[in-house]
């Protein structure tokens, strides 16, 4: 997945939510805050490994999450880069309740609710991942 850096060269490969606020750099801080960040994922959609809508991609050490998704069956879509946990505020550091919504998600997803999606995470809905401070 192709992604800007956010935070320092160094920092230890974490989720968002285990991350120390003091690791991103102030221009990781704007690109996070104004969902720029986001934007190189096009790339990833572009090439079919994403979808604009679905379940965000998780790190490969997020055990907890990744056995919450397979016994609901999320990991058999193709991620995307925002969906019905992020413009609720719902991240990584949940993960029983993500991967809820992701199904929750999956089971209703219609052409309305994706574009719903989109346009909700564009007009600034959802916080995005949190980070410690």
């Amino acid at each position: 997945m192709v992604k800007f850096r956010t935070m320092k060269k160094g920092t230890a490969s974490v989720a968002s939510h285990m991350a120390d606020s003091a690791d991103i750099t102030p221009f990781g801080r704007f690109l996070r805050r104004t969902k720029l960040d986001e934007l190189p994922q096009l790339w990833n959609v572009l090439k079919g490994e994403m979808s604009l809508v679905g379940p965000r991609p998780c790190l490969f050490n997020q055990e907890e999450l990744i056995r919450e998704r397979e016994s609901r069956g999320v990991l058999e879509v193709r991620p995307g880069i925002t969906g019905l946990a992020q413009v609720n505020n719902i991240d990584m550091s949940t993960p029983e309740l993500l991967a809820e919504m992701d199904q929750k998600m999956l089971k209703s997803l219609s052409v309305f609710d994706y574009f719903r999606y989109i346009f909700m995470t564009v007009s600034g809905k959802g916080a995005g991942d949190r980070v410690r401070h």
